[in-house]
């Protein structure tokens, strides 16, 4: 038994096939999905999803945020944005988060933490759909 994955972002479809489980990033904390799983929706949080396709090889996207709902072997992820690991280039991901760590360490003031932190987030999710790949 299989379950339907789609993930979406507000440009286009970066997975839509059958696979065998996910591992999902929510703001509770990771969730596996296997078929049958019970109905749910949730919010998806900053962080890597883990998708185990037909052939048995694990797949790694960095999603950045989103919701989830997870129903009769039907899964769909709407997030705002979303890369394959194998997409994502290691040397301009690092040097994103280094530049990211160095916007945290200048910020002044609540607002401009809370954007450096965000930012810092979303580039250690991309250095981490890399790193799981390898």
């Amino acid at each position: 038994m299989t379950l339907n994955l789609c993930v979406l972002t507000p440009n286009r479809i970066v997975w839509d096939s059958e696979v065998k489980e996910i591992i999902l990033s929510t703001n509770s904390g990771q969730i596996g999905v296997l078929p049958n799983h019970a109905p749910i929706a949730t919010a998806v949080d900053i962080g890597i999803l883990r998708i185990r396709r037909l052939n048995d090889q694990w797949l790694t996207m960095a999603l950045m945020g989103g919701f989830a709902r997870i129903g009769n072997n039907e899964i769909t992820v709407l997030v705002n944005e979303a890369e394959k690991g194998s997409d994502i280039n290691p040397q301009e991901a690092q040097q994103t988060l280094e530049i990211a760590e160095a916007n945290l360490r200048k910020a002044e003031g609540k607002r401009q933490t809370i954007e450096a932190n965000l930012a810092l987030r979303r580039a250690r999710t991309r250095v981490e759909a890399i790193n799981v790949m390898s």
